[in-house]
């Protein structure tokens, strides 16, 4: 029953993004002729070079295509998760600029920027929320998720990466001035992609204490913020003599009060601090769909 629910919040993840992303290719890249990434962005781009062709036939054309590459190289699995999105994600295309045609010509026509910036929010969304599942949008999502493959590179960041390549396209066929305001979306784009992704997944912070009272630290954490801590063996570099480091992943919220706490044992502990963008087990909430 369990996999049965998550198979159908996977599909809903996937049919809600692919439709959030081709609205915003539809009622704001298309009509606005944005360097964006994606497709659609190189739709656009070729938009001047081939006149004659509807920027429509490319996109389904495109997705079609890597959808192919995309099974060759990420798998079976890959190909499973992806097929919907390869026939969905062109259908909804196809609707929404047809809806298009329905309102005056000018409903759509936006300031440059203000375009850019809601087609980046837009687009972002509706991949973080299919890469949420462990699944793809097709089209050019997945050059960048082979990037992501072979390099472990975050989602976001490959996503971008191959965004700007394309906008880099458009340089030469709309000029400098089109090509940064596409960089705009792409950068609006890559960060929803991994803010959608990590929704739901806790802040935290991890403390690293070097102490000689590194026992009543170790008490005093685990009494008064009630959270459990590691200790980690290790050498001072300087007297080569032992030490013991006090590890301890707090909400950000209570940052304050283990300091006081380390400060009241002892004012001279060595504390090293890292955020943790996501954090899950005993303590913590998950907030990820598998």
């Amino acid at each position: 029953m369990q996999k049965k629910s998550s198979f159908i919040k996977q599909i809903i993840y996937i049919l809600l993004g692919n439709a959030i992303l081709a609205a915003s290719v539809a009622y704001l890249i298309l009509p606005n002729n944005i360097l964006s990434g994606g497709v659609a962005g190189v739709a656009v781009a070729l938009q001047p070079i081939l006149p004659g062709i509807n920027p429509i036939w490319i996109i389904d054309t495109l997705t079609i295509g890597l959808f192919v590459v995309g099974a060759v190289v990420l798998g079976k699995r890959f190909a499973f998760k992806t097929v919907l999105s390869s026939i969905i994600y062109p259908m909804f295309v196809t609707f929404f600029s047809w809806t298009v045609t329905l309102f005056p010509e000018t409903t759509f026509l936006l300031d440059p920027l203000i375009a850019s910036g809601f087609a980046g929010f837009g687009m972002g969304l509706g991949l973080g929320l299919v890469f949420r599942v462990n699944a793809s949008t097709g089209g050019m999502d997945i050059p960048a998720l082979i990037l992501h493959k072979f390099t472990r590179l975050d989602e976001g960041t490959s996503v971008m990466i191959i965004d700007i390549l394309t906008v880099a396209l458009g340089l030469y066929t709309y000029g400098l001035e089109d090509a940064l305001i596409g960089v705009l979306s792409v950068i609006v784009s890559g960060v929803m992609i991994n803010r959608i992704i990590m929704l739901g997944a806790q802040a935290a912070m991890n403390v690293m204490i070097v102490s000689d009272h590194w026992e009543a630290i170790r008490m005093s954490l685990m009494e008064q913020l009630d959270r459990g801590v590691t200790l980690l063996d290790a050498r001072g570099g300087y007297r080569n003599s032992p030490a013991s480091v006090v590890m301890c992943v707090i909400t950000q919220q209570q940052y304050p009060e283990l300091e006081q706490i380390i400060n009241d044992v002892d004012p001279n502990a060595f504390i090293i601090v890292n955020n943790v963008h996501s954090v899950h087990g005993e303590g913590f909430s998950r907030g990820v769909i598998e």
